[in-house]
C-alpha cells in the first residue's frame, strides 16, 4: 500500500506537469518531460515561500525569457482551476460533516457546530459559483483590469489568458480534478495504512474538508506539516480516536508529496547552476 502511495506521487506531479504543458501551449511548446522537471523545480522553490508562491519562479526557469511573464499568468489559471476543484469538493465535505449525528460529537456544542459549518458552506458555495463564472470567462477579467486605471498596466501581461478557449479551460479543469482524486486516494491509503478506523467514503469527505481548510489558510509549506496535522486530528477526530495514526498519515502525505519532490527539484536546480557556471 505504501509503494502505491509513492507511485501515485509520481502520477500526481505528472498530471500537474501535463496541466502546465497544456496551459503553456498558448505561448510556448514544451515537452512533457521538460514540464515535469519544471514542476519539480517549482516545488523546491515553493517549500520556503508563503502559500507556495515561489513555485512560479521555479517553473519559469524552463521558459524562454520573452515568455516568462505570460507563463506566470497561465500558471495562475492552472492554480485557479485547482483551487476551484478544492472548493467544490470541499462543499461536499461540509455537507457530509452536517450529516454526522450530534451523538458522534459529544465534546462539541452541536448548535454552534452546525451554525459555523452551514455558514462556511454558504460562503464556499457562493465563492465556487462566482469562481467558475470568472474561470470560464477570463476575458471579462482582462477587460475589467484594462478599465481600472491602477490595474490597466497588468492587462497587457495577463492578456494571453484571453486566448484560452472554453475547451482548453475545461481540459485544464479536468486535469485539476484528476490530480485532486489522485491526491485524495493517496491520503485514503495512508489513513488505512495507519489503521484509522473510518470507511473509504468517510475518509474521502473528511479529507476534502482538510484540503479546503489548507487551501484557504495562509501558510508556508515547511510549517504546513504542523497545521495540517492539527487540522487532520480535529476533523478525523469526529469519527476516530486514533490520533497517532491520523497524525502519521498527515505527516506521511506531506513528506511524500512535498518533501521528496522538493528534494528532487533541488537537485535539478543544482544541475541548472552547474551548467550555467560551465
Amino acid at each position: 500500500m505504501f509503494w502505491v502511495v509513492l507511485l501515485l506521487m509520481v502520477l500526481n506531479w505528472g498530471v500537474e506537469a501535463r496541466k502546465w504543458q497544456v496551459s503553456l501551449k498558448q505561448v510556448e511548446r514544451m515537452s512533457w518531460w521538460r514540464a515535469f522537471k519544471a514542476t519539480l523545480t517549482g516545488v523546491a522553490f515553493a517549500i520556503n515561500t508563503p502559500n507556495r508562491i515561489g513555485e512560479y519562479g521555479g517553473r519559469i526557469l524552463y521558459v524562454h525569457e520573452g515568455n516568462r511573464i505570460k507563463a506566470v499568468s497561465l500558471t495562475l489559471v492552472g492554480s485557479m482551476s485547482q483551487f476551484l476543484v478544492t472548493m467544490l469538493l470541499g462543499c461536499g465535505g461540509l455537507i457530509f460533516l452536517l450529516s454526522i449525528p450530534d451523538s458522534a460529537k459529544p465534546l462539541l456544542n452541536a448548535g454552534s457546530y452546525r451554525f459555523w459549518i452551514q455558514l462556511m458552506l454558504y460562503i464556499v458555495s457562493a465563492l465556487s459559483i462566482l469562481g467558475l463564472v470568472i474561470y470560464f470567462r477570463l476575458d471579462w477579467l482582462v477587460k475589467l483590469f484594462d478599465k481600472v486605471p491602477p490595474f490597466s498596466k497588468l492587462a497587457s501581461y495577463i492578456g494571453v489568458v484571453e486566448e484560452l478557449r472554453f475547451f482548453i479551460l475545461l481540459r485544464i479543469f479536468s486535469l485539476s480534478l484528476t490530480r485532486y482524486l489522485i491526491f485524495i486516494s493517496q491520503y485514503i491509503l495512508m489513513v488505512k495504512l495507519m489503521h484509522v478506523d473510518v470507511t473509504v467514503w468517510q475518509a474521502f469527505w473528511l479529507i476534502s474538508v482538510i484540503f479546503l481548510v489548507m487551501a484557504v489558510v495562509p501558510t508556508i509549506a515547511l510549517a504546513e506539516i504542523g497545521i495540517r496535522g492539527k487540522v487532520s486530528m480535529e476533523i478525523f477526530g469526529l469519527l476516530s480516536i486514533n490520533n497517532i495514526g491520523i497524525l502519521a498519515a498527515s505527516v506521511g502525505i506531506w513528506a511524500i508529496n512535498l518533501a521528496i519532490p522538493a528534494l528532487m527539484g533541488s537537485l535539478l536546480i543544482l544541475r541548472i547552476k552547474i551548467f550555467k557556471n560551465k
